[in-house]
């Protein structure tokens, strides 16, 4: 095993040896795409393609590796000075060689995801080079956001995302990055979601029909998430609503399902208008959308607003002038920690973040999508499309709290019939928590019981950069969700032991009236 090892490292040396070296940050493949160590699921259609084979370093073997062993062999860090290789290489071998040894008693708490980041940050160091490579998610089919040429000017590293280009990480690791969410602060670009309005004075009437939320039962100004159903009460997606007044309604659905969701709205709403309903709707395409999370949000956001930001709690919306230009504020977030929603006019978006950045002195950083999707992993909020889908329902996804009392008693939308009856009787199946050894699990890793039965299967997971350890979510059958339940976790056909939890996995931080 030692040998097998060793072997494996001796082949990351030389790529790093190579003419051409991998740059942004992850370690390329030969027709197939390795992003380290979250699970990218929610990135679709986008691989790097070598136009000739590389020496490929399958990191997944040198995972199974060091995990079979569960330490770090000791290598001989001897780098000979004299070699014909150049000293820029030299150096950077000596660099790659430190980083292996400053995670050597780490490994078991996700060392080798620190290993990971150490050496592809000295790659990209080393030589700026890029290699000739060819993504089949054309950069000219991309869309972009007003705030593209920042995040690049800032150092974001763009990929395809929903159709996007959108920044995965910039200077930070994704792992510095989560932690100053934590800690400091972070400020995401979601302009690449649809904010839309419906208005009109049946708006609340229609609406109900397509969500299982007790949408009448809102105050003004405030706000829940909820899930939009199909008839057999599966989730065609998630969306946070607003109830602005009594006739206009604000929401965001996810930028992988705008096109669906917004068929849907329109079929159902040329239906019900033809019958005498009163509802219209605008699509805020001139809008822009920036999320600001962590402790730090409410202090830096105050300094651009009169508005008293401590008076709007958790789920709470407002519009108001905040550095000059009239915004839709909401105070929500997919962080677990405190933060806004912030919708303004696209025009003023760029000005405003330099602005966030600059009152925040420098504590609150840009933050991409790598981020992003830990940070909600660690909250145990569900990504769509991985955590949810057409057939499943918001009982199953643990999301019976967002369907309202009255709701439950009334029914009238999409699939009420099926979620009602799981809420009597419970579900087949039921979305937990897992923590587990060994590497990461991904998504579609198969669940076990302690027999090695099929219980279930992990939809997300990763190493989680706040806790230290492996953590996920999935769905096992009911009767096995229960918390503290043994369970394996096969990963590349290897059962690692694991249990199931509660969730979130850190938590949440949400601001609420004492």
């Amino acid at each position: 095993m030692i040998v097998k090892i060793v072997a494996l490292l001796i082949r990351l040396l030389r790529i790093i040896d190579a003419d051409e070296k991998p740059s942004l940050g992850y370690v390329l493949h030969y027709k197939k795409r390795s992003y380290d160590p979250i699970a990218y699921e929610c990135i679709n259609d986008f691989w790097i393609e070598e136009e000739t084979p590389p020496q490929e370093l399958d990191y997944e073997e040198l995972e199974d590796a060091i995990y079979g062993v569960n330490a770090i062999p000791n290598v001989d860090c001897h780098i000979n000075d004299a070699s014909t290789q150049s000293s820029k290489t030299t150096i950077f071998k000596k660099k790659a060689f430190l980083a292996f040894e400053s995670t050597h008693t780490k490994m078991r708490g996700g060392g080798l995801w620190q290993l990971g980041q150490s050496i592809t940050r000295q790659l990209a160091q080393a030589n700026k080079k890029t290699i000739t490579r060819r993504c089949f998610a054309s950069e000219a089919d991309l869309k972009k956001t007003v705030l593209y040429d920042f995040h690049v000017a800032n150092g974001g590293k763009m990929v395809p995302f929903a159709g996007w280009s959108m920044p995965i990480q910039y200077k930070d690791s994704i792992m510095d990055s989560t932690l100053n969410c934590r800690e400091n602060g972070s400020l995401f670009d979601v302009s690449h979601m649809c904010g839309l309005s419906l208005k009109g004075k049946d708006c609340i009437p229609f609406l109900e029909k397509l969500v299982v939320a007790d949408v009448a039962g809102l105050a003004p100004g405030t706000g829940t998430l909820t899930v939009f159903t199909n008839e057999k009460g599966g989730a065609i997606d998630d969306s946070v609503i607003t109830k602005v007044t009594n006739d206009h309604l604000y929401l965001v659905v996810n930028a992988g399902c705008r096109d669906k969701d917004l068929t849907h709205i329109e079929e159902h709403m040329k239906s019900f208008t033809s019958k005498g309903g009163d509802v219209s709707w605008h699509i805020h395409d001139e809008r822009s959308l920036l999320a600001l999370q962590g402790p730090l949000a409410a202090p830096a956001l105050q300094h651009l607003t009169k508005d008293d930001l401590s008076k709007i709690y958790f789920s709470d919306f407002r519009i108001l002038d905040i550095n000059g230009v009239l915004c839709y504020l909401t105070r929500t977030g997919y962080t677990g920690e405190d933060g806004f929603e912030i919708s303004v006019p696209s025009e003023h978006a760029v000005d405003l973040a330099k602005a966030i950045l600059e009152k925040s002195e420098g504590k609150v950083r840009l933050t991409g999508l790598g981020a992003r999707d830990s940070l909600r992993l660690e909250a145990g909020l569900c990504l769509y499309g991985n955590d949810m889908e057409q057939h499943t329902t918001p009982v199953e996804a643990g999301l019976t709290w967002a369907i309202g009392k009255r709701r439950r008693a009334e029914g009238g939308f999409l699939g009420a019939e099926v979620i009602l009856k799981q809420i009597e009787e419970g579900p087949k199946i039921r979305r937990v928590g897992f923590f587990s050894s060994g590497p990461p699990p991904r998504s579609h890793c198969e669940v076990q019981d302690e027999k090695g039965q099929n219980i279930g299967e992990v939809t997300s997971g990763g190493f989680s950069p706040c806790l230290k350890k492996n953590i996920a979510m999935g769905y096992v059958k009911s009767g096995q969700h229960k918390a503290g339940t043994k369970v394996k976790v096969v990963i590349r056909g290897k059962s690692y032991d694991g249990s199931i939890t509660k969730m979130p996995f850190v938590p949440t931080k949400y601001y609420k009236p004492s």
